[in-house]
């Protein structure tokens, strides 16, 4: 009678610990967007609205603002002209770092916008064309 009640003992053990075991989550790990391919960037269509949003308002990088002037009429010529691009070292280019808040306060001032820094990392990384 006692080895019954090991068996019986062990097989709910057993039992107990393969459906523990069956029980399987897939984690989501969510992927950070710098290391996200975002496809081809174009410098008017995904460039110029992430200044419009956050940089080229009123008292900060407009005309008459703080240096670059990022309005859509002049911040190709402002960033490239003025050494705020580096094509060679895109993760060392100026704008790239001042965006990220490693040169100071993250531009735009309300705060580092991960999706945002990787189309401007992004974009400098295809050549920093004016497209």
């Amino acid at each position: 009678m006692e080895i019954r009640k090991i068996i019986w003992k062990g097989g709910l053990l057993g039992g107990l610990l393969f459906t523990l075991n069956s029980c399987y989550y897939d984690e989501f790990i969510p992927v950070d967007p710098v290391f996200q391919d975002v496809g081809i960037v174009t410098f008017a269509v995904d460039i110029i609205p992430i200044f419009d949003s956050g940089c080229n308002l009123s008292g900060c990088h407009n005309a008459g603002g703080q240096t670059p002037n990022l309005t859509s009429a002049s911040a190709y010529i402002s960033l490239t002209n003025g050494g705020y691009i580096n094509t060679a070292n895109p993760e060392n280019s100026e704008l790239y770092q001042w965006m990220k808040g490693n040169k100071g306060t993250p531009m735009p001032v309300s705060g580092s916008n991960a999706i945002y820094n990787a189309r401007v990392l992004a974009w400098i990384k295809q050549g920093a064309h004016n497209n």
